[in-house]
Formats: C-alpha cells, sequence, structure tokens
C-alpha cells in the first residue's frame, strides 16, 4: 500500500478537540467583560500550542489549532463574510429534551446583502498554527484549516433566508458571489503556505434523513435535487482552489454534547457527493448503524480518497483493532483500499461544550486510529 505523504493521511482527524478547564474559564471571563480580547487570544495561544503537540505526540500528521478559538464549528466563519448575518450571541442556546436531554437550538443564519469576501477570516489564526507546528521541528506535519461548507448558507433557511433584494433569483448570482467569497479565503491562507482545507457540511448527511428531507419539502425544496445542486455549488468552489491544496469535506450529523440531529444511509447523496463534486476528498461518519452500510462508497471517483470516521468521538469506550480491521476490509469490497483512510467519525468538541468524553479517552482513540492505520497500510 501506497504511504501517504500528501493529506489526507492514512491517519487522520476532523479536528476538533475538548477545551481545557481554563480556556473555558477564560471565555467566561471574556463574555462576563472581565478580560479583553486580547487576554483571551494569548490564553487561546497557549491551549493551542499544547494541543499541537499533543497532535504530534499521538502520532498524527495533520495538526489542527482543536477550533479553541470558536464557539461553534461554523456561525464563527459564517458571521465573518460579508453580507450574512447570524442570530448567535455570546452564549450558546440550549433547551431540554421531553427526557432531559439537552439540545443546542441552532442560530439563525441570513444572508441579508450580497455576499462578499470582506476580510481575510483564517489568516493570523492560520499564520499562528503554522509557527507553531514548525517550531516543533518535526518533519511531515502539516497545518490543517477547518472551515464550514458554502451549503450551510442555503440549506439552513432555503429561499426564505436569503435577501430577495440582494438576489431576486438564486441561479447563478448567489451561488457565484458564495463561490467567490470562498475562493477569495481560500487564496489568502495559499499565500501563507496553508495546503490543506476541510469544508465541514452537516446538510448533505442530513438529506439523508427523512424528517430532514421533509423539512427541505416544506422550505419549498426538492431532497432529490438538492445534492446535485450543491455538487455543482461545491465545484464552483473547487474551481477556485489554489494550485497544490487539498480540499476535503467532513459529512457530519450532529455532534453536540455526543447527540446527533440525522441518521440514514449515504445513498440519497452518494452520487453527488462522490461522483459529481469535484473535491480530493471525503472524512464520513461510519461510527455506529446510523450511518448504514458502505455500497455508497462505490461511487467514489478515481485519484478522490474516503477518511472512514470508524472510531466514535461521542463516547469513551474504546473499539477493538479487530473490529476497526474488519470495517476497513469490508470497505474496500466497494472502493479500493489504496483510496481509503481512517479517522475518528468527527471532532471531539463541534461546539465549545465539547462531547461527554474524557481527555483520556480522546488520547486513547486518536492512539487507537494511528496504530491501526499502520497496521492496514504500512
Amino acid at each position: 500500500m501506497t504511504i501517504r505523504t500528501t493529506p489526507p493521511f492514512r491517519a487522520d482527524h476532523v479536528g476538533s478537540f475538548l477545551r481545557p478547564a481554563y480556556l473555558l474559564e477564560a471565555r467566561e471571563h471574556r463574555a462576563k467583560g472581565e478580560i479583553t480580547p486580547e487576554q483571551l487570544r494569548a490564553v487561546e495561544d497557549k491551549a493551542i500550542a499544547e494541543i499541537i503537540k499533543f497532535q504530534a505526540d499521538v502520532g498524527l500528521q495533520s495538526i489542527t489549532d482543536g477550533e479553541f478559538r470558536r464557539t461553534f464549528f461554523h456561525i464563527d466563519f459564517l458571521e465573518q463574510l460579508g453580507g450574512v448575518k447570524t442570530s448567535a450571541g455570546v452564549v450558546p442556546l440550549i433547551s431540554k429534551n421531553a427526557d432531559g436531554s439537552e439540545k443546542l437550538v441552532p442560530p439563525t443564519i441570513s444572508v441579508v446583502d450580497k455576499v462578499r469576501h470582506a476580510k481575510n477570516i483564517q489568516l493570523a489564526d492560520f499564520q499562528y498554527l503554522k509557527a507553531q507546528v514548525q517550531a516543533l521541528g518535526i518533519k511531515g506535519l502539516t497545518p490543517k484549516v477547518t472551515i464550514p461548507s458554502p451549503t450551510m448558507l442555503h440549506f439552513r433557511g432555503g429561499r426564505a433566508g436569503i435577501s430577495k433584494e440582494a438576489y431576486p433569483e438564486l441561479e447563478p448570482s448567489f451561488y457565484d458571489d458564495v463561490a467567490r467569497a470562498y475562493g477569495d479565503e481560500l487564496k489568502s491562507l495559499a499565500g501563507a503556505g496553508c495546503t490543506y482545507v476541510q469544508m465541514d457540511d452537516t446538510n448533505m448527511a442530513y438529506l439523508c434523513d427523512e424528517k430532514m428531507r421533509e423539512a427541505a419539502r416544506q422550505r419549498g425544496d426538492d431532497p432529490n435535487e438538492l445534492p446535485h445542486r450543491y455538487a455543482n455549488f461545491i465545484n464552483k468552489v473547487v474551481a477556485l482552489k489554489p494550485a497544490g491544496m487539498t480540499l476535503a469535506m467532513h459529512l457530519c450529523r450532529g455532534n453536540f454534547k455526543s447527540t446527533f440531529a440525522a441518521q440514514g444511509n449515504y445513498e440519497p447523496v452518494a452520487e453527488a457527493l462522490l461522483k459529481e463534486m469535484n473535491l480530493d476528498a471525503y472524512f464520513m461518519e461510519y461510527d455506529d448503524d446510523r450511518s448504514g452500510d458502505f455500497r455508497p462508497l462505490r461511487y467514489l471517483g478515481k485519484g478522490k480518497i474516503v477518511v472512514l470516521g470508524l472510531v466514535t468521538t461521542k463516547f469513551g469506550e474504546l473499539e477493538k483493532k479487530d473490529d476497526l480491521k474488519r470495517r476497513i476490509a469490508e470497505a474496500a469490497e466497494y472502493a479500493p483500499l489504496d483510496q481509503l483512510c481512517l479517522s475518528p467519525q468527527c471532532g471531539f468538541s463541534s461546539t465549545v461544550h465539547g462531547n461527554k468524553i474524557a481527555i483520556d479517552d480522546q488520547r486513547r482513540k486518536l492512539e487507537l486510529v494511528v496504530q491501526t492505520a499502520r497496521e492496514v497500510w504500512g
């Protein structure tokens, strides 16, 4: 088997990590106005330097900043695009289910004007990440930036969430403007030396769930047509991708405090996702029965990589290595083994709250991914 020297790597990960207690405390102090933004950033810098070393220590080659500067994996980025407005406040909204469990009330995302790249959003964060990775002096490490998928500007609210004054018609101006904004962001990152970007997308995964598909119908969208429309949308971004950059997509079914929001086999979106999208790689959740079987992987095009999310980040119980190897072999019945990699199914902390898993379990899960990948791919 080929050893991968470019991302994604045989042992990879989605990106977010459990926040240390001192970082959470600093965020609370900032929310109360007790410290300045600069003081909070200094605390974030310290925590990020530690999580970078942690990733290198467990044997990972792709290195993120753990998303330690964010409250939400998506809102913090999207609200910085020109023409986009969200309802997110300093404190995330949480409600109770009938059984007493908690669920996140997603902030609304609205397009109120022409979408544009108003500023470089991730540049300073990447520059710090890159400098800290280089300071380790370890060869073969690649800094990775995670950003939300552009499809979120459409799927969450549909036509009703996009200004008719700014966009009387969505085709093609809305999709072109969003793609151009993303292209400008990728260009700014590439200029600083970034070669690995992952777009986090809940919407393609949500379109595998019949409840979510019905919600799309109620908004006036056709859930059978949307995956193909989104493939064209993503391809507009890919067309603007700088040379030498790997652009991946992570499909997420929800990850707030170890819960999930959607379920269903990938079949309804597989052809649009794996065949029509011109992405380099896909991180696909396969940690339990919610995701269905591996048959949708038959659509995977040549040269593309699927990173199998077989290790759950939702619970601390450690998977068995032999079970992971068996499932990788099952996936290889539908896609070439050389086009597969391994990772956890999602991040450990998609929002600032984190999943219900211990920091020690976080380490054990990642070490298992690294060890298993070495034994499977060499």
